[in-house]
């Protein structure tokens, strides 16, 4: 028997030692996938363990072969990394993700898959009652405080592995870094309808969390370099040209000053220090605005001549 080349479902787990959840969470997706009467696909991608969870995978394989998929790295990638590979090799039609460790509940995959019917495009989970440490929880409501203000986007937790999304949502967008919990971010920028349901969440059952203190670091510089590539790589002077402004203004409105003072009392003694730090400014503002028209001519030379998203086509084809 052959393998549809499209899926209903695809479902993408990224792991990393996670040999002890991984026979329990398989069984537990089967349980509720299986009366769903769905075409679907399960797509492990194991990244880089160092315990037997490439061998509990093959086991897994061997139960149902034309519905399991294992991907395995070399070594540790990050999350992005192992989310990036899922996708691309995902034939599902909706393709949901979530993580390895127990914690999200397979049965909460038809609500996902309501709420896509529903009309979105990107659905994302939030662990409304969490069973995590203070040193995870306190952290993470804060970053996704100042990621939702930033971002515009009324998501509880961007951080949610578990999610749902229409396969053209992950063919357009690319993940590396860090960017995974940014997926709605970039979705919503991308013109595509985000949406949030609330799910149940488990403590840990098995091993130990794999992520430090230091993501929410690195999420928060990932953040920034959401923003700037959303908003203004197609456009970097108005980024740098804004800042090289004020800079500029605030060095002429100092030089101003002194010339006012030397001007009405004949000496600016005593501000010598200003003086260097007002031409110190101007030097650095015009720097900026210089980096920005410079930004300018590489994003045109280099920007692609189809740049966008194209949700439907009424009437004749585009040649």
């Amino acid at each position: 028997m052959e393998q549809s080349l499209t899926k209903d479902i695809s479902i993408v787990i990224p792991l990393f030692n996670e040999s002890a959840s991984l026979t329990e969470l398989y069984q537990k997706i089967i349980e509720v996938i299986t009366p769903l009467n769905v075409e679907y696909e399960i797509i492990f991608v194991d990244d880089g363990s160092t315990d037997d969870s490439f061998q509990v995978l093959k086991k897994i394989y061997a139960q149902n072969p034309l519905k399991i998929k294992i991907i395995q790295f070399r070594k540790n990638y990050g999350k992005s990394a192992a989310l990036s590979v899922g996708f691309k090799m995902a034939l599902g039609k909706i393709i949901i993700t979530m993580d390895a460790d127990l914690q999200d509940d397979p049965y909460e995959i038809p609500n996902f898959l309501n709420a896509i019917k529903e009309g979105y495009d990107l659905v994302s989970g939030w662990k409304y009652k969490r069973y995590d440490p203070i040193s995870k929880t306190i952290p993470s409501k804060f970053f996704n405080y100042v990621t939702s203000i930033t971002t515009g986007i009324e998501i509880h937790d961007f951080n949610c592995g578990f999610k749902a999304y229409k396969k053209e949502v992950t063919d357009q967008i690319s993940v590396y870094g860090e960017l995974h919990r940014y997926l709605p971010v970039l979705a919503y920028w991308h013109g595509y309808k985000v949406g949030e349901i609330k799910i149940k969440h488990f403590a840990r059952k098995f091993g130990y969390s794999k992520f430090g203190i230091d993501r929410f670091l690195h999420g928060f510089f990932d953040l920034l370099t959401v923003l700037f590539l959303v908003r203004y790589t197609k456009r970097p002077l108005h980024f740098f040209g804004i800042w090289g402004f004020i800079l500029v203004t605030i060095g002429v409105a100092i030089n101003g000053y002194l010339g006012y003072l030397r001007l009405v009392y004949g000496s600016i003694m005593g501000k010598i220090p200003l003086l260097s730090f007002a031409v110190l400014v101007i030097i650095v503002g015009i720097q900026f605005i210089s980096l920005g028209l410079l930004g300018e001519m590489i994003a045109n030379i280099t920007q692609p001549k189809d740049e966008y998203s194209i949700k439907e086509i009424v009437g004749d084809k585009i040649s």
